[in-house]
């Protein structure tokens, strides 16, 4: 059964979807993206000495900003009134993952929010330290989990996804 598209109008023009009957909710999304990076990158970031600055903190600000100008990047997308936005950065061998949390209380999802979050702190890196190497490798940009609204839970899976219940 394909499902019905929210985002065509009647006469298949794009358009953003009236949330206004919706009722407020507590929501939640946590995405990450995964930068492979080269050894050369790994010890600067190490020894500190990227020659752009701090690594770490470019990448928090670049995701937390990405996340609150998401409506401004994805045509479709509400603004929404975020109460919160995380960055975890972890560095483990030449893998450095990037999650970001997002939360409102509102009519619509944060999903979008923290996938650009994450897609800009991904891209960040790779401004960071294209100076030393760009052989630098964004993969894996994925929703992780959401809770709230009317599709309830949802938690990625190994081979795939489910619904929580």
């Amino acid at each position: 059964m394909m499902a019905e598209m929210t985002h065509l109008n009647s006469r298949g023009e794009a358009h953003m979807v009236d949330i206004s009957a919706k009722t407020d909710s507590d929501r939640s999304a946590l995405a990450e993206a995964q930068i492979e990076l080269t050894d050369d990158i790994v010890k600067a970031v190490l020894d500190e000495k990227l020659p752009k600055g701090d690594l770490f903190a470019t990448v928090r600000i670049a995701g937390i900003q990405a996340a609150k100008k998401c409506s401004d990047l994805i045509p479709l997308c509400h603004p929404l009134p975020l109460s919160k936005v995380t960055i975890d950065i972890q560095l483990n061998g030449n893998l450095m993952t990037v999650q970001a949390l997002c939360k409102t209380t509102g009519k619509t999802g944060v999903e979008m929010e923290a996938l650009t979050a994450v897609s800009v702190a991904a891209l960040t890196v790779y401004d960071m330290c294209k100076g030393i190497d760009k052989g630098i490798v964004i993969k894996d940009t994925r929703l992780l989990e959401k809770s709230g609204g009317k599709s309830g839970d949802w938690q990625a899976v190994d081979l795939g996804a489910q619904k929580v219940d």
